[in-house]
């Protein structure tokens, strides 16, 4: 058993995610994971769980929002 670093939680079925630059992480569930590794939208500040958008340093979680702060070149994929 292993705790969470999010929630404590101390759970059998823990889990460890490795990260580039050498990073281990234990969560007890994908929600905490995500929670803690998850980039954040830079317009409406929900957790990024596809693919996103990335321009000039900035994350988006679709393209209204990157349109939203200037960025008109980016298109959702269809």
């Amino acid at each position: 058993m292993a705790v969470c670093e999010v929630c404590g939680n101390n759970y059998a079925l823990s889990f460890e995610v490795h990260t580039v630059g050498d990073a281990v992480h234990v969560f007890d569930s994908l929600e905490c994971a995500a929670h803690r590794l998850a980039p954040v939208c830079d317009h409406c500040g929900c957790r990024i769980l596809g693919h996103g958008l990335q321009v000039e340093g900035q994350f988006f979680c679709c393209a209204h929002c990157a349109r939203s702060q200037g960025h008109s070149e980016l298109i959702d994929s269809i």
